[in-house]
Order: structure tokens, then sequence, then C-alpha cells
């Protein structure tokens, strides 16, 4: 990860339900490998890890979406869809649907993730790595 762009935001006790649709807003630094949006209950519990890789390890233009449970990840999910690039300001959507996440790109791309620990309220969001938080909004 590129330390001189490395930021990271921690919200938590958030308490949001099923229903809830959480917008995240952000630009992305020019020398950008990858960032990440955490949403759980807490760091060793998260229902939806979503991890867009320009360029870390062995991936190129790829997001990675993952579970974690009790500080174990679960197998990952891989999309190919990669609308990012480097020095834009883009937006994200996450809609908790209770069973499983609806996630909106911003070029109008959806997918699906399930809600693997069938944990029925988010109480954690964290967002770190190449990306600068403009905006994070809940519905």
């Amino acid at each position: 990860m590129n330390k001189s762009s490395y930021h990271e935001l921690e919200l938590k006790r958030l308490q949001l339900q099923p229903g809830a649709r959480i917008k995240v807003k952000g630009y992305i630094h020019s020398a950008a490998e990858r960032f990440a949006i955490n949403l759980g209950k807490d760091e060793d519990n998260i229902i939806l890890h979503f991890n867009p890789r320009f360029n870390y390890a062995t991936d190129r233009k790829i997001i990675v979406c993952n579970s974690k449970h009790e500080g174990h990840w679960a197998a990952e999910q891989r999309i190919t869809n990669f609308p990012y690039e480097h020095m834009r300001t883009i937006d994200v959507y996450f809609d908790f649907e209770g069973e499983r996440f609806k996630i909106t790109l911003h070029n109008g791309y959806e997918f699906t993730f399930p809600n693997r620990l069938n944990l029925h309220q988010i109480d954690y969001i964290i967002i770190y790595g190449d990306f600068l938080v403009r905006k994070v909004d809940f519905e």
C-alpha cells in the first residue's frame, strides 16, 4: 500500500438495520494500489469486505469481496468489472438487504454478496487504503 496516500476512517455503534443504504463518496489517489470498505459488527466480524485492487500482490484491476468471522477470512468472491481509475472521485452504494448486500458501483454495475455471518445489524464501518473519503451517507 502506498503509505503516502494511506487514509483511514472508522465508525462504530451505528446500529444500521436491514433496509439501510450506505453511500460512500471518495477520491482515488494517483498511485492507488488498493482500498477497502468493511461493514460488520467489529474488526473481527466483517459481513462485507469490499476491496478494489489496482495493483496489489498478484491482483490487477479486480474487486475482491469477502467476509470475516471471529478473525478468520472466508472464501473470496472476485468481481472482474473494474470501473475505477486513479485520480477520480467515485460513489459506491451498499444496500443492506438482510440476507445479502446489493453493491452498486458508480458506473451502474450491480452485484450481490451474501450475509454469511447472518448478522441483523451493522455496527461498524472502516474505510482504509489509497482512498480519501469525502462523504458517508446513510439512508
